[in-house]
């Protein structure tokens, strides 16, 4: 057994030239920026996200003199940030070392110091946060153990801040949106207990209700909302929001005043999000279907759908601009991340290192116990089988692999491995019954889907069974090390990045949001349904694991906390199984550069030496 501690101290001078750097390596180096926000009333301001310095940080860019400028400088990073509809000021999330528990800070846009956003709130883990246009009012959500969720509306002035408490909750919610005129405010919950479909409230100001709209209470389904967001016009009263009532995400028009349901009956065939046009006329369109994206523009006074041409591949954000253009930050799996205009320019092109490429994805499918399962494989270029195979098994679990660029599977592929990524039940994007297929065999469920998939890979040729990695990070960390225990003849050896390892600890040390997801995943407490947590937690079955085992995990982690992967490691070492732990100093996983890069180094080291030639 071996264990370490890390730091994100550089492994490697950043000035070495970049023909002396491995292509893997390159992919994490190269600079890459996030789709830009705007200031709803100065579009000319904007703030994205970058790792030109090797940490992921915020920046501020002035579009009218080019100008960029970092705004914060943290060595663990810094990735939530809000711009203010004004554009004066930006906002982002101060927390301790990546635990997510912190507070709103908020600087100038222009530079200068930064000041504690809203005196007199306590730390928390975020729950949401909207910024008026008056420049002065804020709606801040909160969570905590001790309160469950709370939501404040703050008055802002030069001598403080005037904050009430307008929502308290013990079940998990969030703010969702403000008007456009400051008058009524979307919260999104889940006070019925079911933290996987949220139900709305609209309030006033003073905390009254004006709206609910909850359709958990359909009686013969689970059905979720999600808000989008309000209309970009004063004294408008419609709100945007995302429903399940056929099956799938698609977006109506609710107004929250005189109740009117919008239905857009889009017939698009996947999960389908919108946003707002700046003058309200329009909805901007993202269709998601079987791993891949697509656009739209829908005019609301003729219900007319007009595709706007994107390549083939993924869409993982976009926004349509004043001038009725639309920027959006598309990949492929081949291609690495731009973001792009409709314009037909490339909006952001960070200078420095260019990340290489690497191969397109291939499409599977493979009847699985519940249904088709899709399935995502990349090999070397020219390389056929029998092959040395990954299974990169995502997180979420509500989530999805999908065509678009991953520096992670690409470095497999670099060293000759096949890499399979499963888009097993849980997994969004194939319909609500897919998502919510796993509930109360946790765990179990995911991993008769991916077995479906691995029996495919050895019977077609491709994967060789003496060489299979089970692999991944967070719920596909989880997922590894419960496929190591259930399914110990499988595979070769197992690599988790941050973990679940012992599901009843996890649970009590977690931060209240999940713990609230776990009730609904497993239809209690550990207390009170000892069974299941029992049935679907890798300690469960750690004396069956066979295969070497890697682990690694942030100290500070408060999704995957480190006392419960420190009471699977125990088990592990007191039967002497082979196994190696790294732990760096960071929450759920890391925004360095030079720490990824290591962990990836370590984790294809580990391969290399504990996979059979």
């Amino acid at each position: 057994m071996t264990e370490s501690n890390g730091s994100a101290a550089p492994e490697r001078n950043k000035q070495m030239p970049d023909k002396e750097i491995a292509d893997w390596e390159k992919r994490f180096r190269a600079p890459r920026v996030s789709l830009p926000d705007w200031a709803e009333d100065t579009p000319d301001r904007s703030l994205f996200v970058s790792n030109a310095t090797g940490t992921y940080e915020l920046y501020a860019w002035d579009r009218s003199t080019g100008e960029q400028r970092q705004v914060t400088n943290r060595p663990n990073g810094t990735t939530d940030g809000v711009l203010s509809p004004d554009g004066a000021w930006i906002w982002w999330f101060d927390d301790k070392d990546g635990d997510e528990f912190g507070v709103w800070r908020r600087q100038p846009f222009t530079g200068g110091g930064d000041e504690l956003a809203v005196p007199g709130l306590d730390a928390s883990y975020p729950a949401g946060l909207a910024l008026g246009r008056d420049g002065r009012t804020a709606v801040v959500g909160r969570s905590t153990d001790d309160e469950g969720t709370t939501i404040h509306l703050a008055r802002l002035g030069e001598s403080g801040a005037d904050t009430v408490e307008i929502y308290r909750h013990r079940e998990s919610a969030g703010v969702g949106d403000l008007s456009h005129d400051g008058s009524l405010i979307a919260v999104e919950h889940t006070e019925h207990g079911d933290a996987m479909h949220s139900a709305l409230r609209v309030l006033r100001p003073d905390g009254t209700a004006v709206a609910e709209l909850d359709d958990t209470k359909d009686g013969t389904e689970e059905l979720g909302l999600e808000i989008l967001g309000f209309a970009p016009v004063d004294g408008d009263s419609r709100l945007l929001i995302g429903h399940q009532r056929r099956g799938r995400w698609e977006p109506l028009v609710w107004d929250v005043v005189t109740r009117e349901e919008t239905d857009l009956a889009l017939e698009l065939p996947g999960d389908v999000s919108a946003e707002w046009y700046p003058d309200g006329s329009g909805l901007l369109i993202v269709h998601s279907h079987e791993a891949r994206s697509e656009m739209f523009r829908y005019d609301l006074a003729t219900r007319a759908l007009e595709e706007i041409a994107t390549p083939a591949g993924s869409v993982s954000g976009a926004t349509a601009r004043p001038d009725g253009s639309v920027e959006y930050l598309w990949s492929s799996a081949a291609e690495p991340s731009a973001v792009r205009s409709t314009t037909g320019r490339v909006v952001l092109d960070p200078p420095g290192m260019k990340s290489p490429g690497s191969v397109p994805v291939e499409d599977v499918w493979v009847e699985g116990p519940g249904g088709r399962i899709h399935a995502l494989v990349q090999k070397p270029a020219g390389a056929s089988g029998p092959l040395p195979t990954v299974f990169d098994i995502h997180g979420g679990p509500t989530w999805h692999d999908s065509d678009a660029f991953a520096a992670g599977p690409a470095a497999w592929v670099d060293h000759g491995y096949a890499v399979i990524r499963v888009n097993y039940r849980g997994s969004t994007g194939y319909g609500r019954a897919w998502t919510d297929a796993l509930k109360h065999r946790v765990g179990l469920i995911e991993l008769e889907d991916i077995a479906a998939v691995r029996e495919w890979a050895v019977g077609s040729g491709l994967a060789d069974p003496d060489r299979l990695i089970l692999t991944g990070g967070s719920w596909g960390g989880y997922l590894t090390l419960l496929g190591l225990g259930t399914q110990p003849d499988a595979w070769t050896l197992g690599i988790a990045a941050v973990p679940v390892a012992d599901y009843v600890t996890a649970y009590h040390d977690e931060m209240e949001a999940l713990k609230a997801m776990d009730r609904t995943l497993l239809g209690g407490t550990p207390e009170e349904v000892p069974e299941r947590y029992e049935a679907s937690s890798p300690l469960t079955y750690v004396d069956q694991v066979k295969a070497p085992v890697y682990i690694s995990a942030g100290v500070n982690d408060p999704r995957c906390p480190i006392r419960q992967i420190d009471n699977y490691v125990k088990r592990l070492e007191a039967r002497g199984a082979v196994h190696e732990v790294y732990r760096y100093d960071a929450g759920h996983g890391s925004l360095v550069v030079d720490e990824r890069i290591k962990q990836v180094r370590l984790e294809l080291d580990f391969a290399e030496r504990n996979l059979p030639r």
